[in-house]
């Protein structure tokens, strides 16, 4: 598409070419004739009934395809001919109506298609008998065809790519072409001639801040008419933020006036485009900055790390960190460009004498060695390495080794082996039974001589094998358990192991003292093990069981006197605080209650005067409790349950120990429990009696009755002072609270009448 005229000579020059006379030019052609073919941009030619010219202008032979041949309208194509309603020669009347106008394409010069509008009218004869004039008139709608077209094809382009062009000039003021937006064209307020077309006009309160100032130099552009492209964001109602680029073009128009161009683009996403180009360089260049930063981190910890750093490239050494350095006993510049082998000891198959790294590696893969090195001032030490093939991104490979000194490592193995084959001897020989066993499957790794003779086994028959297997069930069935707890609780586990005697070997029965570990080879997933201990203690179990019966024998001797004494001498005092009330009324109430408490405690001690027969349990337990309660102001909450509580009864010789042992229990559960409750229980069965004591308290951990010494007070006492035969006490933690259980049974008690 041509958006411009073709060339031609100009209509209006000041240099016309001459009107070409025609060859019967006569005196008849008027002065007015000449003038107007002289001024008439349009092609004008006069011919005569033949067709011939007898004048034609400059447009005319411009025009037609013949020029201004003499011939005229025969020389002229058939076309053009038809155009202008020539037939060879003119009718009688004209097939075109001299008010008629024809339009047809016709082929110009050059072979190009022209639109041509044409005219023909016969004049009027001046004279009776005049020969007849025929006035041709031509015009070229060519050009206003494709500026039509153009127009057209431009507002098209520019609507769909998103243009707005608006023009000024200072006689039409602004016109627009096309438009980028409602507010596309003549674009700022108080620009020339913009008063008939504000509504073109991009406000300033469309502008975003940060646009402010670019807006303010499109403005003073469009004011002085100056050349300016301005890029700037603005706020449209329906699409939001785009940014739009200016662009004011000042020019001339051929008659001299003043005239301006204004091309506005939405350049929203080339803008957007450039933006995130310049983020994504910023990006890459503070990738880069980081990347030298890292670099040097790198560079800095690798010079701080204990492991020795060793670049080799084509040509040797190349880098090495302080550790390899102070390994080497050298800098730098004392090894680079030499090969590593440089520092290897004189084995010929030593591994920094390889040559062929770079072959059998590939990229990032590594192999690691252990070998001797020998520095420069002669030390010779161990190191374990890797070799690590890298440089790939930089188009050389080189080799990296980590070289990390192990002198110290194996002089501490070689210690630590030393020290495992003495500890192996110190085990052997111990009189302890020394087993370590696997913490999933609880077989056992290793053991001594004397673990055989705890399992009265030999120890190819224990050795990975579970205690199940080399144990009796009951005992196997025990230390499986405390196997179990010690992995579970991390805590030692320590039992005294019973273990019965053989009859087939004819051992006798013994008691181990067990205690069980947890250990772990290495942090957190790594393999559990368990580490028994177990001492012989038979002949110290009896030693202490001797002393214990001794100190029974003894305790239960002292009681019968205690028993006999305090029964007389609460007698005496009950008998002397009661004449004291007789004889001092004023003060009768406190005796008669020092007397009450007096017969409360020989109540609970079995000791009330003229009581005869068997104390029954109940009446004790209660007589004890309300007397604790007195004691420390405390509510104790006692109950009875069970059928016929009244039929038992405690022995002459058994009531005051069992007296004296409920009384510890409650004083000991007050003590340990300052806030809590504290609650004392009777449950009667058919044959026997349980006392139970419960308080608010905790247990030490590890605690065991059984390991409690004989004593002269607290738990001590409790065991030295309960019958041998027919009572048992146990004392527990269950959650919260601690509770101690004292199970009665004939002959401690007895059971006065069946149920």
């Amino acid at each position: 598409m041509k958006l411009s005229p073709p060339h031609m000579p100009p209509i209006f020059s000041s240099r016309r070419p001459p009107i070409r006379p025609a060859l019967d030019d006569s005196a008849e052609v008027s002065a007015e004739l000449t003038a107007l073919f002289e001024m008439s941009p349009t092609a004008l030619a006069l011919a005569d009934a033949s067709g011939r010219l007898l004048r034609s202008n400059a447009a005319w032979q411009a025009l037609s395809p013949a020029g201004g041949d003499a011939r005229g309208l025969p020389a002229l194509p058939d076309s053009w001919q038809q155009l202008l309603g020539w037939q060879g020669h003119w009718p009688a009347m004209p097939v075109v109506a001299e008010s008629d106008v024809a339009n047809a394409w016709v082929d110009g010069r050059g072979g190009r298609r022209i639109h041509v509008r044409a005219q023909a009218r016969r004049l009027p004869a001046p004279t009776l008998g005049a020969p007849v004039r025929w006035l041709l008139q031509m015009e070229d709608l060519s050009l206003q065809d494709d500026a039509a077209r153009a127009a057209v094809q431009i507002n098209a382009l520019m609507g769909t790519a998103g243009v707005g062009v608006a023009t000024w000039d200072a006689e039409q003021g602004w016109t627009s072409a096309a438009s980028l937006t409602p507010a596309a064209g003549a674009l700022a307020a108080g620009a020339p001639g913009n008063g008939a077309n504000s509504q073109l006009s991009i406000g300033r309160d469309v502008v975003e801040t940060e646009s402010l100032a670019d807006y303010a130099k499109l403005q003073q552009a469009l004011r002085q008419r100056e050349a300016a492209e301005v890029r700037y964001a603005v706020r449209h109602p329906d699409t939001g933020r785009r940014w739009l680029l200016t662009r004011v073009e000042p020019a001339e128009l051929g008659t001299g006036r003043p005239a301006m161009s204004v091309v506005t683009l939405d350049i929203t996403d080339e803008e957007n485009a450039r933006r995130h180009n310049e983020q994504l360089l910023q990006e890459q260049a503070r990738a880069r900055e980081s990347l030298v930063q890292q670099t040097d981190s790198t560079r800095a910890v690798l010079d701080s790390v204990l492991v020795g750093i060793v670049t080799v490239g084509p040509r040797g050494i190349e880098w090495m960190n302080r550790s390899a350095r102070r390994m080497f006993g050298g800098e730098l510049v004392d090894f680079q460009g030499l090969p590593i082998a440089v520092v290897a000891s004189a084995e010929p198959n030593h591994p920094l004498r390889r040559t062929d790294w770079l072959n059998v590696l590939d990229e990032g893969q590594a192999e690691t060695f252990e070998c001797r090195l020998v520095a420069r001032d002669g030390r010779e030490f161990w190191v374990v390495g890797n070799a690590v093939v890298t440089g790939r991104d930089t188009g050389a490979r080189q080799l990296t080794f980590a070289l990390l000194d192990i002198e110290r490592r194996r002089q501490a193995e070689n210690q630590i082996a030393q020290a495992q084959a003495s500890l192996q001897r110190i085990i052997e020989t111990a009189p302890l039974a020394i087993a370590l066993f696997d913490g999933r499957g609880l077989q056992v790794l290793r053991l001594n001589q004397m673990l055989s003779a705890f399992a009265r086994r030999p120890a190819v028959q224990i050795i990975g094998r579970p205690p199940a297997l080399w144990l009796p069930g009951p005992e196997a069935a025990a230390l499986s358990a405390d196997l179990h707890q010690a992995v579970a609780s991390r805590e030692m586990v320590r039992r005294e192991l019973h273990r019965d005697a053989d009859p087939e070997t004819g051992e006798p029965a013994r008691e181990w003292d067990v205690r069980i570990v947890a250990l772990r080879d290495s942090g957190d997933g790594g393999e559990e093990h368990l580490l028994l201990v177990a001492s012989d203690v038979t002949e110290q179990r009896a030693a202490e069981q001797a002393r214990f019966e001794a100190a029974i024998a003894q305790r239960e001797m002292l009681v019968k006197e205690v028993h006999h004494r305090i029964k007389n001498n609460l007698q005496g005092v009950a008998g002397l605080l009661q004449q004291n009330a007789q004889r001092h009324p004023e003060a009768a109430v406190a005796l008669n209650e020092a007397v009450g408490q007096v017969h409360a405690i020989a109540q609970v001690h079995g000791l009330q005067v003229g009581m005869t027969g068997p104390l029954r349990v109940r009446g004790v337990i209660e007589a004890i409790t309300l007397s604790v309660q007195r004691m420390f102001g405390r509510a104790i909450r006692y109950d009875v349950d069970g059928p016929a509580p009244h039929r038992f009864a405690l022995t002459e010789a058994d009531s005051i120990p069992i007296a004296l042992t409920v009384n510890e229990l409650l004083t000991n559960a007050i003590k340990h429990s300052p806030n809590g409750d504290v609650r004392c229980r009777l449950d009667c069965e058919a044959g026997a009696v349980c006392i139970s004591v419960a308080s608010a308290s905790r247990l030490p951990a590890g605690f065991a009755l059984g390991q409690v010494p004989p004593g002269i007070s607290g738990l001590g006492l409790v065991r030295a002072l309960l019958p041998r035969k027919g009572s048992a006490m146990t004392l527990e933690q269950r959650g919260e609270e601690v509770v101690a259980t004292l199970r009665l049974e004939p002959p401690a008690v007895a059971v006065l009448e069946p149920l």
